[in-house]
């Protein structure tokens, strides 16, 4: 049965996901989006908090 660090883990690859698709499609540079992605893949939850907090908007 899948405890709630699973059920957690989840739930963070389902935003990475997210945060990787909207990188891809906005309209930043080549550069911005590659450290974009390395941090969200690096550091999944702490990329994904700054990406949404900080990461280009459109």
């Amino acid at each position: 049965m899948m405890g709630f660090g699973g059920l957690l883990g989840l739930v963070v690859l389902v935003l990475d996901v997210y945060a990787l698709v909207k990188i891809f499609q906005s309209g930043a540079g080549t550069g911005s989006k590659v450290l974009w992605i390395v941090l969200v893949l690096l550091f999944p939850l702490l990329g994904f908090l700054f990406w949404f907090l900080l990461g280009p908007k459109g």
